[in-house]
């Protein structure tokens, strides 16, 4: 049976959906330390819909409204039609500067044009260019580039061209032998989301103990935002193979001038632009929005998904178009950890100098020490709390982190801390290292050292006892206010 021609197909408008859940995945090449870019989303979101459709007898086209712009069209999964779905595609002509631009070449628009003195006037004129690059306008006065001159022009349009859309779309044909009602469910991937975890730690006197509290940030970068959602983010680093080109850079449309003199197209009947590409899409229409940030009245859950973790918000949420909003992931709770100095000493390196300590904050993610749980990659701001004021100590990054891991975050230098090494050769295979670690504060802190070797070599005897770390001989000791401590030990070379 053949299908019935597109003007006979009757058209179902779905206008947005009546539950929606979007799950945020992390850009997968941005490092924990790294911040968001709202200008370059590189994360992606999974996306499902609810919606109530009448689906009619016989051929018909479901135009599914609002979905995001950012769609990856071959993803998309539509379950619970009973009719059969013959075909799906994303209508990619939507509204933009771009392609408002595109879709009037050859056609009548109104040019305003601004002069130095700020005297505006209109006159009609018709676009004979692609939208890259110079605008090459015809006027009464014959062929002109737009924004020469010294004037500063805009383009205002009669009307909507055919075929664009004012939200993105998909449509899909169907085929029913009766009419029904249904609740489709509609499932997809789109690109431009982003999500990351931040944590503030406040350290107690003494910063044996701190008060610590996460939040999440969600980042929605396309066009469409999705309220009263089922918020989702996933911790960890799932594979996803890009198989799409990605659009060089979000654009707008922007009018150029060239000095050189431009010929008129020969062939007006012949375009000389090309529909933008479904994949070129998110290029077209996003624009950078205005930051919002809203602490919300619950906190994040956590959830096993296989080997990675996701973290749910307990309540509906809006996840609102060209914006960012926190949610929190972990309420403030009492944590146990050590503030570390660290300055490792590099045998073979220029011997006597003087180096600044690392400051170092070292959590054990147990239940026994305040954590205990999954605990995703991101900043960790920590600050000291003097009188009534926070005052910030540092700030570092922190990998994803399982249940049992410890976790070691660089936080900045000490000048107050320092350690300085000598070596002195004993004989052709043996040399004696002297490290000594300074501490000028006024209050004993922990202090460690790695003993960076050479291949082969060995300590034979230490001063003090040493332990293991990376393969390394370490050496931990506590270093009294305004104090120093020494550490000396004898090297074998290899042969």
């Amino acid at each position: 049976m053949a299908a019935a021609p597109l003007a006979a197909q009757q058209v179902v408008t779905s206008s947005g959906p009546a539950r929606v859940a979007v799950t945020i995945y992390r850009a997968p090449d941005r490092g924990a330390a790294d911040a968001i870019n709202p200008a370059w989303l590189g994360g992606y979101a999974l996306i499902s819909e609810e919606r109530e459709v009448a689906i009619p007898a016989g051929d018909a086209t479901i135009r599914f409204e609002g979905v995001a712009a950012g769609m990856l069209a071959e993803t998309a999964l539509v379950e619970g039609l009973g009719a059969g779905v013959s075909e799906k595609n994303l209508d990619a002509e939507l509204l933009s500067p771009r392609n408002l631009y595109a879709r009037a070449f050859g056609r009548p628009v109104t040019l305003r044009r601004t002069d130095a003195k700020g005297h505006t006037r209109e006159e009609p004129a018709i676009i004979r260019s692609a939208p890259d690059g110079a605008a090459i306008v015809q006027t009464k006065a014959g062929f002109e580039i737009a924004n020469c001159g010294g004037l500063k022009d805009a383009i205002a349009y009669e009307g909507l061209p055919e075929g664009l859309n004012a939200r993105p779309t998909l449509s899909i044909a169907t085929h029913a032998a009766s009419a029904q009602k249904a609740r489709v469910r509609l499932t997809y991937l789109a690109w431009g989301f982003d999500w990351q975890a931040h944590y503030v730690v406040k350290l107690a006197p003494g910063a044996q103990a701190a008060e610590m509290t996460a939040w999440v940030t969600l980042a929605n970068g396309d066009t469409t935002g999705f309220a009263q959602a089922q918020a989702a983010v996933v911790g960890g680093k799932p594979k996803f193979e890009e198989s799409r080109e990605e659009p060089e850079e979000a654009q707008d449309l922007v009018l150029h001038c060239r000095l050189s003199p431009v010929p008129p197209p020969l062939n007006e009947a012949a375009p000389v632009f090309a529909p933008p590409a479904p994949v070129a899409m998110m290029a077209d229409i996003m624009v950078t929005g205005s930051k919002r940030m809203m602490a919300p009245p619950v906190v994040v859950k956590e959830e096993v998904l296989g080997d990675l973790r996701l973290y749910r918000v307990p309540m509906p949420t809006n996840v609102t178009a060209h914006s960012q909003k926190q949610v929190a992931l972990m309420a403030a709770r009492r944590v146990k950890l050590g503030l570390i100095h660290r300055a490792d000493v590099d045998v073979g390196a220029e011997d006597g100098e003087s180096q600044q300590a690392r400051i170092r904050l070292r959590m054990a993610n147990r239940k026994a020490d305040g954590l205990g749980l999954a605990l995703p990659a991101g900043g960790v701001a920590v600050v000291q709390q003097v009188g009534a004021a926070a005052l910030p100590v540092g700030e570092g990054a922190m990998e994803d982190k399982a249940v049992g891991e410890t976790a070691n975050v660089e936080i900045g230098t000490s000048p107050q801390v320092r350690l300085e090494s000598r070596t002195r050769r004993i004989n052709d295979r043996v040399e004696m290292i002297t490290a000594t670690a300074r501490n000028a504060n006024r209050w004993p802190v922990h202090f460690e050292s790695q003993q960076l070797l050479p291949d082969g070599a060995r300590v034979i005897s230490a001063s003090a006892k040493l332990g293991r770390q990376d393969g390394h001989p370490l050496w931990a000791v506590t270093i009294p206010a305004g104090g120093k401590v020494s550490l000396s030990y004898r090297l074998q070379l290899p042969r």
